[in-house]
């Protein structure tokens, strides 16, 4: 990670706690206005996803949800590593606009394909197979998101799935989506306390019947 990229998460991350600040003041503003928030995943689940994966040699990147760009910038840094391809996925044009200035300042626009629109009518036209899928969009469409991208796995593809602990009015659909994937025995998954809970997911196409029936 350059000096470039420092630059631009140190800018993200005054953001982020502006907005921390301002939602404890007041917390009606995220309600009234979402889309004046940043939403971001944080450093710390930032950096895990990074070296997920770069550790994966993660080529093909899907990112549900770019909003502002702040988990696209460490994810391009990881394709750039890789030699990958960030493939992201968001419905307002004008915040994409806004983490491609920042992907340029940071010399990392190269890695990333952006598009623009519905991700549930956007999903069914992307080439799989993709190595690396972050869910990040709002929580009603996790279950219709992970079906979708699901036939589109590679195998041993990692998916992460954000905001699993926190805020506590999304817990129901977070809820869902972590049944939907614990009844599919293909995956094996872990929650994690990171930033605002974090459960990673690996896809086992293969795994043997007698292992799926014992867990």
């Amino acid at each position: 990670m350059n000096e470039a990229f420092k630059r631009v998460l140190g800018r993200y991350n005054i953001r982020l706690a502006k907005e921390r600040q301002l939602l404890a003041a007041d917390p009606s503003r995220m309600r009234k206005s979402p889309n004046e928030f940043l939403l971001g995943i944080g450093e710390a689940a930032g950096h895990l996803l990074h070296t997920l994966i770069v550790g994966r040699g993660a080529r093909r990147i899907l990112e549900l949800g770019t909003s502002y760009g702040y988990s696209t910038l460490f994810f391009a840094d990881a394709a750039r590593e890789t030699g990958g391809t960030v493939i992201t996925v968001d419905k307002f044009g004008d915040k994409q606009e806004h983490a491609r200035r920042e992907l340029t300042e940071a010399g990392l626009d190269g890695f990333v394909e952006f598009h623009t629109g519905d991700l549930l009518d956007i999903l069914p036209g992307l080439e799989g197979p993709f190595d690396f899928v972050l869910i990040d969009v709002w929580k009603q469409h996790y279950v219709p998101c992970l079906d979708l991208v699901r036939p589109k796995l590679a195998e041993h593809a990692i998916i992460a799935a954000d905001n699993m602990i926190r805020p506590r009015i999304s817990r129901a659909h977070a809820e869902k989506y972590r049944a939907a994937v614990g009844a599919d025995g293909r995956f094996q998954s872990v929650l994690l306390p990171i930033g605002q809970g974090i459960e990673l997911s690996c896809f086992w196409p293969d795994r043997p019947k007698r292992e799926l029936d014992e867990t």
